[in-house]
């Protein structure tokens, strides 16, 4: 299966940073306990690998990380 996109934003209330998988009507939410500001090769690589754990694939120009 393949996500339409992928977000990643910080969660002020868990200080952490969601993952939102989104594929068609389905969004599906994870948590990332990477630091607030690690690099965007980290957030992208951790996002790639949750990715694969939900059993989808994304193109990394699909990724968008809003700081």
């Amino acid at each position: 299966m393949r996500a339409d996109r992928v977000e990643l934003s910080w969660d002020q209330s868990k200080s952490n940073w969601l993952i939102r998988i989104i594929s068609g009507e389905e969004v599906i939410r994870r948590h990332c306990n990477l630091r607030k500001d690690a690099d965007d090769k980290s957030l992208l690589s951790a996002a790639q690998q949750e990715v694969r754990d939900e059993g989808y694939e994304v193109d990394p120009a699909q990724v968008t990380i809003r700081r």
